[in-house]
């Protein structure tokens, strides 16, 4: 059985029993933080971002903490929860955006190992977490799930260097609610209150907190870097044979099968000359023959179709020609040479975008390319993400992966021998 809520010091003995009251079985085991890599000693990182993914009784992984550094593939064969990993990541990030417990895990009873074994009340669960590194520091935020017989949080984490800054548990399983406290401060030094058992605590702090005391103020910083650091997320998963067809003209926002990247093109052609010019020259790595450049057609009010130019004593071809793999590199490819503005996502409004990072989750991101498309990916990936403000997380095959292993700034996480429940 793994470890419950622990309840180290720093807080009031009300919040202690909160924690305590956390079902043994469904409890946030205690991880150890992991420690902070050389080129982060010393320093806040200057925006919000998901270092560290934690998951127990989450499909086949038991126990695991994955570091996350600004690519980070992984990789493993079929059935070692690649897709699992990042499942969990996106649902964490519809939390932090206000999604219910149900629409962020649609399937919750899926994402328990088969072999698990309910309560004798009839529960089984599972537990997810992260710590995101800021300018407030690491902060850890672990959650406990009950996913039978019904769905529900029954306990929450907020933490910062062993002290709880909000813990929930479930006292009463006839209520809707689970039992909150946070670090107040001054006189009352803890606030208790019922909180949804739907939603992310973490993220309903904002709305519950003033700022008035020290303590206050911390518990403020840390959920909304937190909040912050999920909330800049975009899954993103290429479907070919729906960006065939012309589009009509609309936003110009990725969404994210990538099915509208014709009208994508047509307002980078024209807001986004540099990125364009850089996606172009992507296509001439990606896509097989001449490609002198990315246009697009479309009449007044009519449908948009994007055309791959091929120079001016070849034909133009549309994207509706080319092949599946082809479709999904330049897809791809546009979202690494993007960002917010251009993708359809709801980043945290009370922070500039220059302040955030934008997280890119990608399963089966080399799937039907060949050598050189996913190479030339990667190339992408490293080069958008060594600037700070584009990170990827992606599932990949052992071809990929093995060429990654070579590149520095590249974290691939290997699932071959992970332990599984």
């Amino acid at each position: 059985m793994d470890a419950p809520l622990d309840a180290p010091a720093g807080l009031a003995p009300a919040a202690v029993a909160l924690a305590a009251a956390v079902p043994d079985e469904l409890a946030v085991a205690s991880v150890p933080a992991a420690p902070v890599v050389p080129a982060q000693a010393g320093r806040a990182q200057p925006r919000p971002v998901v270092t560290e993914l934690r998951l127990s009784a989450f499909g086949p992984h038991r126990g695991a903490a994955f570091r996350l550094g600004p690519v980070t593939l992984f990789a493993g064969p079929s059935g070692s929860g690649k897709s699992q990993a990042l499942a969990a990541y996106e649902a964490l990030a519809a939390l932090a955006s206000g999604a219910t417990l149900e629409e962020a895990f649609p399937d919750p009873a899926a994402r328990i190992p088969d072999l698990a074994v309910p309560d004798a009340e009839g529960r089984r669960g599972f537990r997810v977490g992260c710590t995101v590194d800021g300018p407030a520091g690491p902060v850890r935020l672990d959650l406990a799930v009950q996913a039978e017989p019904t769905v529900r949080i029954v306990g929450e984490r907020l933490s910062q260097e062993g002290r709880i800054l909000l813990a929930t548990a479930l006292r009463d399983p006839g209520r809707r609610t689970v039992q909150a406290a946070w670090l107040t401060g001054g006189a009352i030094g803890v606030t208790r209150a019922p909180l949804p058992d739907d939603r992310l605590g973490t993220a309903l702090l904002p709305l519950r907190v003033a700022g008035a005391t020290a303590g206050q103020r911390q518990v403020l910083a840390c959920a909304e870097q937190v909040v912050v650091a999920l909330r800049s997320v975009f899954p993103c998963d290429p479907r070919p044979e729906r960006m065939r067809a012309p589009v009509p003209p609309g936003e110009g926002r990725l969404l994210g099968d990538c099915a509208n990247l014709a009208d994508v093109l047509r307002r980078t052609r024209h807001e986004c000359g540099t990125r364009h010019a850089l996606l172009a020259e992507a296509a001439r790595t990606g896509c097989a023959g001449p490609v002198a450049g990315l246009d697009v057609r479309a009449h007044a009010g009519g449908p948009v179709t994007a055309v791959l130019d091929r120079g001016p004593v070849r034909p133009a071809t549309e994207l509706a020609r080319l092949a599946g793999g082809e479709l999904r590199f330049l897809a791809l490819a546009l979202v690494l040479l993007t960002g917010p503005g251009v993708l359809a996502m709801d980043p945290a409004a009370e922070l500039l975008s220059a302040r955030q990072a934008l997280t890119v989750l990608a399963d089966g991101f080399d799937r039907g390319l060949d050598r050189a498309q996913s190479g030339e990916l990667l190339r992408l990936a490293l080069l958008a993400c060594g600037r700070g403000h584009i990170r990827l997380a992606a599932a990949v095959g052992e071809e990929t992966a093995a060429a990654a292993r070579r590149l520095p700034g590249v974290t691939v996480v290997d699932l071959t021998h992970e332990r599984h429940a």
